[in-house]
């Protein structure tokens, strides 16, 4: 019995083929759809459902979407998932993070090219020893996006967890030795911050075999606090809004000239 009220009414999201483009930013806050679909051309409201809010719209001629996924790994590989079932090929979430490599100050743009699987979903999808790596078309993108803006950014591995307050309150929790013990091996491996959708994402894609890649507003940075440097706190998430849209002009025109189809 398929979850559909109607052929090709995907359950969660409410959509339908024909609704969202085959290039499509992931911010998982809903309220921030809008924000987003101010920056296409034409954008017309689509679906709310749940913590799905997709508009639709164009860039450079090429029809866009924007659908939310809300918080961490299960809700956004849901998302993927119906979004691929109508239509869309390319992935770009949007959205923020804290962090981690002393470097990375709040107010950054950091572009995922890897992420820690320390949370759930992925492994439903994949085992443990298969990586979760962003796409490098939409990677290099994102970063061609950035240096063109002229934003100060970071690209590198980030580290995924389904917990938040496990992350900001380890040494409360049962487990918290062990929370600790990874995070102490993360930072030392350089991991660059830390958020909740890019592992889900990144393993979903593979296994759809589209193309994702992640970027982020940098809200602050915890262990830059930890060591008495300064820590400017962030929320504008305006910059990395910018960034992902950006990457997705770069994208579009990149298989344009792929598919022999000019500018």
């Amino acid at each position: 019995m398929p979850y559909e009220e109607e052929i090709g009414l995907q359950y969660h999201l409410q959509i339908r083929p024909g609704d969202v483009g085959h290039y499509v930013i992931l911010p998982g806050d809903p309220k921030r759809c809008k924000k987003i679909a101010e920056h296409f051309d034409n954008p017309v409201f689509v679906a709310d459902s749940r913590e799905y809010v997709t508009y639709t719209g164009y860039l450079d001629g090429e029809k866009v979407s924007v659908t939310s996924t809300g918080i961490g790994g299960p809700s956004a590989a849901i998302a993927m998932e119906e979004l691929v079932k109508c239509g869309a090929h390319t992935f770009v979430r949007v959205g923020t993070c804290g962090g981690m490599d002393l470097d990375v100050l709040g107010g950054d743009v950091v572009v995922a090219t890897g992420a820690i699987r320390a949370e759930g979903t992925s492994k439903e999808y994949a085992p443990i020893e298969f990586p979760a790596v962003a796409d490098i078309e939409v990677a290099n993108a994102l970063i061609e996006a950035a240096k063109n803006q002229g934003r100060r950014y970071h690209a590198g591995v980030v580290q995924c967890k389904d917990s938040f307050y496990g992350q900001h309150n380890p040494e409360t929790m049962p487990v918290g030795k062990d929370l600790l013990y990874k995070w102490d091996a993360w930072v030392k491996l350089g991991c660059k911050a830390s958020e909740m959708e890019s592992a889900a994402l990144f393993i979903a894609a593979s296994y759809l075999k589209v193309r994702c890649g992640s970027c982020f507003l940098a809200m602050a940075n915890q262990e830059r606090a930890k060591a008495g440097l300064s820590n400017p706190v962030v929320h504008d998430t305006e910059t990395a809004i910018q960034v992902g849209v950006e990457a997705l002009r770069i994208l579009i025109k990149n298989d344009r000239k792929k598919q022999g189809k000019g500018e």
